[in-house]
């Protein structure tokens, strides 16, 4: 490049010029296709009938299909279409809903997707104007990173651009975000700008090739949401990959995955699998490329169809897959980080029971890790009196427990999403002397109530149950009981609050309509509530701790409460029991203050607790600096502070200070029954 040219440049990018010459080169080097609209199959028109009828029948929350129901729909759509409010302008959706805002009330009802269509497709364009800008700008500028500058990150409740120069001028700032971002993930590069351009001509190759399916699961996902977060469609393609599961069929990571917007999320750690054995990846992370053995390159995978990220995940046993991931811990303010996994089997001994025990001041402290509620239901159907479960490990262990002569037990239900409930109903009945459990509620408002029918005790002595905002489900029934009982205490943070039962339905065609039976996919809808046996659910609200002990977790990016269609908070009449009261308020009152005193005097617990402000701080930040200097000092701030306290709760490790803490508690506990 000439220097009169790069001088030019520089002009023009001081006035504000040269993005709109970009935008204009890009025309004018590509110039637009003629774009075939995307329009729905019959299979499909199809299938959005059924699963209107299904929403409508069998949801257990009945809504009432207006105007309202229309709008909150529409937003949702455009909010899962333009998340960062970098696609659309604010005249751009003002126009959209008045075309469609009202009329997809009226779409849902005859169950035709004609409007998702439309708009996803208005949607498309736009998008591939975007990624034609960053091609060529990222050809054609030399950034500089010396001046002040900065971005929002999180532009959730931003407003759209206003006009075309701010949006061009938001595109310009996400480039330099990208820039800095791969310079500083880890990703093994040679060259930043090569690496981009090629990741931009990669996901324009990829928007030409969307499907009319594509637009159906975005179109159905803001349908369906907008009952509750967990009821959604899957397509015959998505189920199937649903069904592997990725982790137990084929080898793999060890994760469920689900589309958000345009990025495939971490929705579930399998116990047992890679990922849960690394301990590096978190429900809530953003998969945004994969990369296949040690130094293989990075395929960049935003806006991919689900099971085609998938095909690049799975792979033979032993091999090496490199995840490259925007951490949920930092709500897109940090750089990607790279995740390098072996591929594996999921190991069926990684998810049962574990024991351990702790010193804690003169008393000896048990410890059962339960990484989630198994069940081995083949077996259990077959009878054969020698299957897997979580209730007969966890007896097998309080029986060691107690022969080791135990003075109290921590049960670990950190990141335990759940499971069996039967089993989570078992395992609550080894500590209280028989009576009801849970309760549940269907959508005619029938309450059923789930007890222990064993009026044996197995464990009578200091209990306290672990959790943290991971703690859903399973662990919330097994955590409340034990807290309605007064039988122990529950340590920790507030619970994920996912107290919602779903069914999957098959979406078929009537054999008498056709001879040739047709998959339409399947619907996963939500049919009934979880309640304590105290009447309250745990619905939204999870469980509250009874002693506070934070964890690294950023709170407000996990929980049903950060859904904004999740079912409410509500009350029935209690269960008919009678609690223990192992556990007075006075007493629990004595056990907080007195872990306050031994937090004060932990040196070691102070400084977790000052690092933790550190990192919430970093975390409420909207905006990440494109100075250079600023960036690299901010990203290795965080690194810094999460490599320090990279607490694993899945693993037997002697620096898990929150466990220790814990079994400090139940110390406390012990000294108090002896007297003390």
């Amino acid at each position: 490049m000439t220097m009169l040219r790069k001088n030019l440049i520089l002009i023009l990018v001081a006035t504000g010029l040269f993005f709109p010459l970009v935008s204009a080169l890009a025309a004018k080097k590509a110039p637009a296709k003629e774009v075939t609209a995307l329009m729905p199959t019959p299979s499909q028109s199809e299938a959005g009938i059924y699963i209107t009828q299904y929403l409508l029948q069998n949801h257990y929350r009945k809504v009432a299909v207006n105007d309202s129901l229309s709008l909150q729909i529409f937003n949702r759509y455009i909010d899962n279409l333009d998340g960062s409010r970098s696609y659309f302008l604010a005249s751009d959706v003002e126009d959209l809903k008045k075309r469609y805002g009202t009329r997809i009330d009226d779409d849902f009802l005859a169950g035709v997707p004609t409007a998702g269509f439309e708009i996803y497709n208005f949607f498309l364009k736009r998008a591939k104007e975007k990624v034609e800008f960053m091609r060529t700008a990222v050809d054609t500028v030399n950034f500089r990173f010396t001046a002040p500058d900065s971005i929002d990150i999180d532009r959730k409740h931003d407003l759209w651009a206003a006009d075309r120069r701010e949006l061009l001028d938001l595109w310009r700032k996400e480039l330099k975000y990208q820039w800095l971002n791969l310079k500083y993930s880890g990703e093994a590069t040679k060259s930043v700008r090569g690496a981009l351009a090629k990741s931009f001509s990669s996901r324009l190759n990829l928007l030409n090739r969307l499907k009319p399916e594509d637009a159906f699961q975005a179109y159905m996902y803001a349908v369906t949401t907008s009952f509750d977060p967990h009821t959604s469609y899957f397509s015959p393609d998505e189920y199937a990959n649903f069904q592997i599961d990725m982790s137990r069929s084929l080898e793999g990571i060890g994760a469920k995955l689900q589309t958000e917007g345009e990025y495939t999320v971490i929705n579930e750690v399998i116990p047992g699998g890679p990922a849960f054995r690394s301990n590096q990846l978190k429900k809530g992370d953003k998969i945004i490329g994969v990369g296949q053995g040690k130094a293989g390159e990075i395929v960049d995978v935003t806006a991919w169809r689900i099971n085609e990220v998938v095909k690049l995940i799975r792979g033979k046993k032993g091999t090496v897959v490199r995840l490259k991931i925007l951490p949920v811990s930092q709500r897109g303010s940090g750089p990607a980080i790279i995740v390098r996994l072996v591929r594996d089997k999921v190991d069926l001994k990684e998810q049962a029971a574990k024991k351990r025990i702790i010193l804690q001041n003169g008393k000896k402290i048990g410890v059962i890790t339960l990484p989630s509620f198994y069940l081995d239901f083949e077996g259990q159907q077959r009878n054969t009196g020698n299957y897997n479960s979580t209730s007969t490990d966890v007896l097998k262990i309080l029986q060691e427990l107690q022969a080791a002569s135990v003075d109290g037990i921590v049960i670990d239900l950190r990141n335990n999403g759940g499971g069996s409930l039967e089993e989570a109903v078992k395992v609550t009945g080894l500590f209280i002397p028989g009576g009801p459990v849970v309760q549940i509620s269907n959508a005619r408002g029938a309450t059923t109530v789930l007890n222990d029918a064993d009026i044996r005790v197995q464990f009578s002595g200091p209990l306290a149950v672990l959790v943290n905002r991971y703690s859903a489900s399973a662990s919330e029934i097994v955590a409340a009981a034990i807290q309605d009982y007064g039988r122990g205490v529950v340590i920790g943070e507030r619970t994920f609050g996912k107290g919602t039962v779903q069914s999957i339905i098959r979406i078929s065609r009537p054999i008498t309509l056709s001879d040739t039976p047709v998959d339409l996919g399947e619907v996963k809808l939500t049919i009934a509530k979880f309640y304590r046996i105290s009447g309250g659910s745990t619905q939204h609200k999870g469980v509250e701790p009874d002693l506070v002990m934070p964890s690294m977790i950023d709170t407000a990016t996990v929980g049903e409460d950060t859904y904004t269609s999740s079912l409410p908070f509500s009350t029935i009449s209690p269960a008919n029991y009678q609690p223990v009261a192992a556990l007075s308020q006075a007493e629990i009152g004595v056990l907080r203050q007195k872990e306050l005193e031994r937090a004060k005097a932990n040196p070691l617990y102070q400084t977790y607790l000052r690092d933790l402000k550190t990192i919430d701080l970093i975390r409420k930040r909207k905006g990440a600096s494109l100075q250079e200097t600023a960036f690299k000092s901010a990203m290795e701030n965080i690194k810094k502070i999460e490599k320090q306290w990279a607490l694993d709760s899945s693993k037997e490790s002697d620096n898990d200070l929150l466990l220790i803490e814990s079994a400090g508690v139940v110390s406390d506990m012990a000294k108090l029954r002896d007297g003390k």
